[in-house]
């Protein structure tokens, strides 16, 4: 598996070494290396670590026997932010190069995540605090469960100076500032550094394959991830009662017996659809719906306790035609807006598909959100 460091850097690019030199001790040295910075902080790398003979970052291969064609890295792997114009940003002086920042880090992010050869390490030691904030983002959006955020600690002494890239196999003594700004000599033997893995949750397994096309921000992978409650709705025949969203509206027998037989209708569809758009299959055109006026007098007595077919009226549900089934249909659909409102009466109404003459009737919700209690 390849290991590849992605890591951000400001004007310290000692954290680069000090980073690399603590995955070298834990045995994790990265095959690939990937910095984003700013103008100026590419060119302190460029200056400080990848100067052919005097460059930190290739001391530190010659140190610790490491042959530089083993690593991918050079300086066209330090990417500095650009504007909208192609210029590249001397700093995060704000909100804007914040912005753009965020977005450099979430499309190295994911392009690196893309390879599944590939394990990413992504260092958050380096640079302004935003810098490694917007790096840690990008990776709780893209990270897979191998990939890794890591943080840099160096011993208090050591930290900050400039001479100072990592620890050197042999001690050496080397120049430091004590607080009060007055010089003094250590040994880097005394120096620490260590490499804390810091624990994240990625939101990576919860995004559709749509959005792992191309990266986009984080807004709006958020945002995706961010659904409507699905409310069920209840036809309650005991209760004489239809619940949606927690709002409860009572019907007379005959309409919530009509009512009921649409929803029993599009609960029993096997149409075999994900989604009712545009969808034939659970609905009825009028003259199917008055050829099963038996099933819906079924319901009908089952709502008033076992009725007798021959006791109900020669006019009402039992004996739906033409102009009964609109009457009835229209009455339920006031009942539902008075209820519930036009709005949401309308997702859940007896509603109209298609056009004359083939006009069909059902109710538009799906059927996995619908529940008839007998």
């Amino acid at each position: 598996m390849k290991r590849v460091l992605l890591a951000v850097c400001g004007l310290s690019p000692q954290v680069i070494t000090e980073t690399l030199y603590a995955l070298l001790q834990e045995g994790r040295m990265p095959d690939a290396i990937r910095i984003i910075t700013t103008r100026e902080g590419k060119t302190t790398v460029n200056a400080h670590l990848l100067a052919p003979d005097t460059g930190h970052y290739y001391q530190l291969l010659r140190e610790y026997d490491l042959d530089s064609a083993s690593v991918d890295f050079s300086s066209r792997h330090v990417t500095a932010v650009t504007d909208e114009h192609g210029r590249e940003i001397d700093d995060i002086g704000g909100e804007e190069d914040n912005e753009l920042f965020l977005r450099a880090c979430m499309d190295a992010a994911f392009e690196l995540t893309a390879d599944p050869e590939s394990t990413v390490y992504f260092s958050i030691a380096g640079g302004r605090k935003t810098m490694g904030a917007c790096l840690a983002v990008a990776a709780q959006c893209y990270a897979r469960p191998m990939d890794r955020i890591f943080h840099v600690l160096v011993s208090p002494e050591f930290e900050g100076c400039r001479d100072f890239f990592f620890p050197p196999r042999k001690s050496a003594s080397i120049e430091l500032r004590g607080r009060d700004g007055k010089p003094f000599f250590m040994e880097t033997r005394y120096a620490r550094v260590t490499l804390l893995p810091m624990p994240f949750f990625s939101i990576r397994d919860r995004l559709s394959t749509r959005h792992l096309k191309a990266p986009e921000s984080p807004a709006a992978l958020m945002l995706s991830l961010v659904k409507e409650k699905r409310h069920e709705l209840v036809v309650d025949l005991p209760g004489g009662k239809v619940v949606w969203r927690g709002r409860e509206c009572d019907l007379m027998p005959a309409q919530l017996a009509l009512y009921a037989f649409f929803a029993l209708r599009k609960r029993e569809s096997e149409c075999g659809k994900d989604t009712c758009r545009g969808c034939e299959g659970c609905t009825l055109t009028q003259d199917e719906v008055v050829a099963r006026a038996g099933e819906v007098a079924e319901v009908y007595r089952s709502i008033n306790r076992g009725r007798a077919v021959e006791e109900m009226s020669a006019t009402g549900v039992a004996a739906l035609d033409e102009y009964n089934f609109k009457s009835y249909r229209s009455k339920i659909k006031a009942e539902l807006e008075r209820a519930f409102g036009s709005g949401e009466a309308g997702k859940i109404a007896i509603a109209t598909h298609g056009r004359k003459p083939g006009v069909r009737y059902g109710i538009p919700l799906d059927r996995e959100r619908i529940r008839v209690v007998v």
